[in-house]
C-alpha cells in the first residue's frame, strides 16, 4: 500500500544565521547572503520562507535549549541542564541528584585570567583523554563526602559528574566559564565583549529550591577546579604542548549545571513519527536518546568538508528510507562564528551547499518529501557568540506552496509566508505538511 505521508528532511545548520550584523569584507552582506548558494536559493523560491526565534525573543540560546525547543518540547518546563544531556552521550549514568556539567578544557593565563577558551582549537582527542584519566587518578574531593568522573567527549570539550556519598547535589549553580550565564537552569550565551574573561567561582544561584544542596555543590566545584588545576599545571602532555609551541590545557571550564535528566515524551509517541538523526556533537546526541531518535552513524567531521559532506549525503540518500523523517545537525558554520572568521562561514556554507544539498536534492522526489533548512541559534561572526537573533528558515517540498521569495538569507526571509515563529512550532508544521494529502 502506498504511503500517505510524505518524508521530514529536517537540517539543522548550526549557527548559520548572522542576523542583522553584515560584514564589510562581504560588502555589507552576512556570510549566507554573500555565499553562493544556489541550491536553496531553488528551495526557498518553490516554498516558503520565514524567520525562527528557537527558543523566544530576546533569548541568545546554546545549542541544547535550542535543539530542544526546534524537536517541539518547551525547554521552560522539560529542560534540565547541558551537563545531564551531555553525560548521557558520553556514557555515564546519571541519578536524581548526580551533578553534571558540560567542561571545556582551556588555557589560563595570570592568575584567574582565560587566555582561551578552547585551547588554540588544536587540542587533540588524545591529549584531553590523558589529561582527563590524570585527573581522574590524583584528585580526591574532601569538602563534601562524594567522588566524581571527569571525560573527555571530542577535542577540548567534555562533561564532569560529581556524586554525593551521603547527600543529593543540586544543578542550581553558577558557572565557572565566564562566557555564559543561567536563567534558572537555562544556559544562556553572553554577548563577547560584556563580561570579563576570567574563571568564575561557582556559587548557588539567587532561584534555589535548596540552599543547602546548592551549597555542597558549589564547594565541590570549586574545589574541582583547583585541584584540577594543579595536576594540568604538572602534567607531561602540558609539557610537551608547550615545548611545541601550543597553548596548554590547564583548566577547566564549566557550565551548565543540572542534577538529573529531562523527562521528554519521544518523538514517536508526540508527533506519531519514526525518526532518525546524524549528530555529531555530543549535546545532540544525548538529546536524540532522551527523544528516542535513532542515531545513524556518521564519521566524526574533519577538516576535509568536501570529504564530510559528500559523505553525509549519501548517508542521508541511504536512510531515509528507513524512516518517516531524517533530523540532520551539522556544526559547520558555528565555529568559524565563534572565531570571527567570516569568509570560512561563508566557504563552509558554500560547501554544505554544493556537496551536501545538491546530490541530495538531485536524488530526490520533492513531490514526497517536506525539506526544512534553519539553524539552531545565530552565531554572528562580528560578536563571536551566539544572538538573540532569529534564524532563517525554509520549508519546501510536495504540498508547499510558493511565496516570493527568490533567495534563501536572513534579509530574504524576512518577508516570507511564514512569517515569524518560535521554535516549538516548526515540527508541528512540518508534520502537518507531511501529513497534507497527497
Amino acid at each position: 500500500m502506498k504511503k500517505n505521508f510524505r518524508k521530514i528532511l529536517y537540517i539543522v545548520l548550526d549557527g548559520l544565521g548572522d542576523g542583522d550584523y553584515t560584514c564589510k569584507e562581504l560588502g555589507n552582506q552576512t556570510p549566507l547572503e554573500a555565499a553562493f548558494t544556489p541550491t536553496m536559493d531553488v528551495l526557498a523560491r518553490e516554498g516558503q520562507t520565514g524567520l525562527m526565534y528557537t527558543v523566544g525573543k530576546g533569548i541568545a540560546p546554546e545549542s541544547d535549549i535550542a535543539v530542544i525547543s526546534i524537536l517541539g518540547y518547551d525547554a521552560m518546563k522539560t529542560y534540565s541542564g547541558r551537563g545531564p544531556l551531555e553525560a548521557l552521550a558520553a556514557g555515564i549514568k546519571i541519578k536524581d541528584g548526580d551533578l553534571a556539567f558540560r567542561a571545556n578544557l582551556a588555557t589560563r593565563g595570570v592568575g584567574r585570567a582565560i587566555k582561551d577558551r578552547r585551547v588554540g582549537r588544536n587540542l587533540t582527542t588524545e591529549e584531553a583523554a590523558e589529561l582527563c584519566k590524570e585527573i581522574n587518578e590524583k584528585v580526591r574531593l574532601e569538602s563534601v563526602p562524594s567522588k566524581f568522573i571527569f571525560k573527555n567527549t571530542l577535542e577540548y570539550r567534555g562533561v564532569l559528574v560529581i556524586q554525593g556519598i551521603k547527600n543529593k547535589l543540586s544543578g542550581y549553580v553558577t558557572n565557572t566559564d565566564p562566557a555564559y550565564t543561567k536563567h534558572g537552569l537555562l544556559g544562556v550565551a553572553k554577548e563577547s565583549g560584556t563580561y570579563e574573561n576570567i574563571i568564575e567561582y561557582c556559587m548557588p544561584v539567587k532561584e534555589c529550591p535548596d540552599i543547602k544542596s546548592a551549597y555542597r555543590s558549589a564547594l565541590l566545584v570549586n574545589e574541582f577546579v583547583l585541584k584540577s588545576c594543579e595536576v594540568l599545571d604538572r602534567s607531561e602532555v602540558n609539557m610537551e604542548r608547550i615545548r611545541k609551541g601550543y597553548l596548554p590545557a590547564n583548566i577547566v571550564l564549566l557550565r551548565d549545571a543540572g542534577d538529573r535528566l529531562p523527562k521528554l515524551q519521544t518523538i514517536k509517541s508526540k508527533f506519531k513519527k519514526n525518526f532518525g538523526c546524524f549528530v555529531e556533537m555530543p549535546t545532540e546526541e544525548g538529546i536524540a536518546l532522551m527523544t528516542g531518535m535513532k542515531i545513524v552513524p556518521i564519521p566524526p567531521p574533519t577538516k576535509d568538508f568536501k570529504k564530510d559532506y559528500t559523505v553525509r549525503a549519501s548517508l542521508t540518500i541511504k536512510n531515509i528510507k528507513k524512516y518517516d523523517g531524517l533530523y540532520i545537525h551539522m556544526k559547520g558554520p558555528d565555529v568559524p562564528g565563534h572565531d570571527g572568521d567570516v569568509f570560512k562561514k561563508k566557504d563552509i556554507i558554500e560547501m554544505i551547499d554544493r556537496y551536501y544539498l545538491a546530490p541530495l536534492i538531485d536524488s530526490m522526489n520533492l513531490e514526497e518529501a517536506i525539506v526544512a533548512i534553519t539553524a539552531d541559534h545565530s552565531t554572528p561572526c562580528q560578536l563571536k557568540s551566539h544572538s538573540d537573533d532569529p534564524v532563517p528558515l525554509l520549508i519546501s517540498g510536495g504540498g508547499v506552496k510558493a511565496d516570493n521569495t527568490k533567495t534563501f538569507s536572513e534579509k530574504a526571509c524576512m518577508n516570507g509566508k511564514i512569517g515569524r515563529i518560535n521554535g516549538i512550532q516548526l515540527m508541528p508544521l512540518l508534520v502537518k505538511y507531511a501529513n497534507a494529502n497527497k
